[in-house]
């Protein structure tokens, strides 16, 4: 049974964070000091995670999975969460390409602790990561990031063309006055290294509260400075997935932005959010949160929690109204949502 939300969007994609914490401090995402990290006995375990995961996929024909953080690396013994997830089965009746087979799992990953770990996450059944990587001078890497780990990232996202995830995608939050003067360069180590850039438009999930929407590096600039270098061309619409893609004209490979901010997809939205600890959101900048965690240490039957799930999602609004007056910022940071 398809989940459908209000506005006639077929749910396909959940997000699941695994932990809240991250051994990075970027400055778009988590304050340098005071986090408050949740309690090991607050996040959901990985069988509350399975059996959760297990009702979208196989209740409601979910057939993408992304494992966020704050950084997931961190997670102890993440392989064998992995291979839960890889156990699960799109209905064989499903529309969906995955129809009886696993769904797709990914990863988002700071990439600092990918070397030691990505041969053994494609082997559990991680199909795809997302490695993000928002500039390539150690000076500003130490200021975005507050650790000077840029030479692990470069080297995890070798680590991970090897074991074989193809196409790697580079995630890169550009602030203006921070790192714009790098979409070129950054543009430029995508086509070098075989990797796909993707710019993201800096959001207002800050941790210090300081988004203002002149600090925005929209699309269309990105795209522009990107052209007068590297002539590109737009690839077809991309659906439901939030990035837009061009190719290079030479053949070199492809770039894409996600233009949350200037050129919001909302309409096209098909995806949900699970919180490390187990609440269920259905937009990144939702304010409200169901939580589903209380619900399975009460002892609540799939049935239940199927059933919350759909309230929840006959709630999704149509977007979330960024820049407008209306808009109300979420009072958690990126890193406590799940990128």
């Amino acid at each position: 049974m398809d989940l459908i939300d209000p506005f006639g969007r077929t749910i396909r994609d959940l997000r699941i964070s695994i932990t809240d914490r991250c051994n990075f401090r970027c400055t778009y995402c988590m304050p340098e000091e005071g986090m408050q990290w949740l309690p090991r006995s607050e996040v959901l375990t990985f069988e509350e995670i399975e059996r959760l995961a297990r009702i979208f996929v196989e209740g409601f024909e979910v057939d993408g999975l992304r494992l966020t953080g704050g950084e997931p690396t961190v997670r102890a013994h993440l392989p064998v969460l992995v291979r839960k997830l890889a156990a699960l089965r799109v209905p064989a009746s499903s529309a969906s390409p995955f129809a009886g087979k696993k769904p797709d799992l990914s990863i988002t990953t700071n990439g600092s602790m990918f070397r030691h770990m990505a041969h053994e996450l494609r082997e559990a059944g991680i199909d795809r990561v997302n490695i993000s990587l928002d500039t390539l001078q150690r000076a500003r890497f130490l200021q975005m990031t507050r650790r000077d780990e840029l030479d692990r990232v470069l080297d995890g996202i070798e680590a991970a063309k090897e074991a074989g995830f193809g196409p790697v995608k580079i995630n890169a939050v550009v602030e203006r006055g921070v790192n714009d003067d790098e979409i070129v360069d950054l543009a430029r180590y995508g086509r070098d290294n075989d990797v796909e850039m993707r710019f993201i438009e800096f959001m207002p999930l800050d941790a210090g509260g300081h988004w203002l929407s002149g600090k925005v590096v929209g699309q269309d600039e990105i795209v522009a400075a990107i052209h007068e270098v590297f002539p590109i061309e737009l690839m077809p619409a991309r659906g439901a997935a939030p990035a837009d893609r061009w190719r290079y004209l030479d053949g070199r490979g492809t770039v894409g932005v996600i233009p949350t901010v200037t050129k919001p997809f909302c309409a096209d939205c098909d995806r949900v959010r699970l919180t490390a600890e187990g609440q269920f959101r259905t937009c990144l900048f939702a304010t409200t949160e169901f939580d589903l965690l209380r619900m399975l240490r009460d002892g609540a039957d799939d049935d239940a929690l199927a059933a919350e799930i759909q309230r929840a999602v006959g709630l999704k609004w149509a977007g979330h109204q960024i820049n407008q007056v209306t808009f109300v910022k979420p009072r958690r940071t990126m890193s406590q949502i799940g990128g």
